[in-house]
């Protein structure tokens, strides 16, 4: 039995994709503004898992260490973190493992790959560093992928095939999974990689729809707003399909 005196096990969520998971609301010709709504605020029981693989308080930018090349601003993590807590236990934390690394395409997330090897040592030192267990892999990633026919084509295999591979590699065969249908990239194959994206079927997958939140400037990142708005939804569809499944 735990005493008082011990830290509560943390719910763990993989951040992982490219840019617009790593977020870049609030970035504008490569800076940063630095502002923080309410619903990206830190909070005591929401952490992150550092480059150094230690746990500390979370704020944004979640992903300042991990995509390091590039200038990360508002993402859609510490929202669905602040959004989900309501829902769990009064002394429950909540764990968040940034991986996102900007303007990658879905081959260099394949097995094997460094990007991969990466994300998967990073959940697993997470675990081993601050007990618990992993929710969910929340992914939003694509629009690097709408580059060309053969890329957009064979995203849906891919996609699957990485799904399989990271459920066998961490021993979690039911792990959730919950992907962003993309809401940017180059025509005209934008709607190729949507359409794979739903077409996914596989068991404990689920996909929200990131189309029509607002955008920065560039068209291609969402805003801060929209950020806030797609944690608020990737917390929604956690809850409704993992935490309170429909009955069937």
């Amino acid at each position: 039995m735990a005493t008082s005196s011990e830290k509560p096990k943390k719910q763990i969520f993989i951040l992982s994709g490219q840019s617009n998971m790593s977020g870049r609301g609030g970035v504008r010709n490569r800076k940063w503004d630095g502002e923080v709504p309410q619903e990206c605020q830190p909070h005591p029981s929401v952490f992150r898992f550092s480059s150094s693989s230690l746990w500390e308080p979370a704020s944004p930018p979640l992903h300042a260490d991990i995509d390091y090349s590039k200038t990360c601003g508002v993402g859609p993590g510490l929202p669905f973190a602040r959004s989900l807590l309501p829902h769990l236990s009064s002394s429950a934390a909540i764990g968040l493992v940034p991986c996102a690394i900007g303007g990658t395409e879905i081959d260099l997330w394949g097995k094997g790959q460094p990007l991969y090897e990466d994300m998967v040592r990073r959940a697993k030192e997470a675990v081993a560093a601050g007990g618990g267990e992993i929710g969910a892999v929340l992914w939003f990633q694509g629009e690097s992928d709408t580059l060309s026919a053969e890329a957009a084509e064979g995203y849906k295999g891919k996609m699957e095939k990485l799904i399989e591979d990271l459920r066998s590699d961490l021993g979690l065969p039911s792990l959730p999974f919950i992907q962003v249908a993309i809401a940017s990239g180059s025509e005209p194959w934008i709607d190729k990689v949507r359409e794979a994206q739903f077409a996914i079927d596989m068991p404990n997958v689920v996909c929200v729809d990131a189309k029509g939140l607002p955008l920065n400037e560039d068209r291609l990142h969402l805003s801060t707003q929209a950020q806030v708005l797609l944690g608020n939804m990737l917390a929604e569809a956690y809850i409704n399909n993992f935490l309170n499944p429909p009955s069937k």
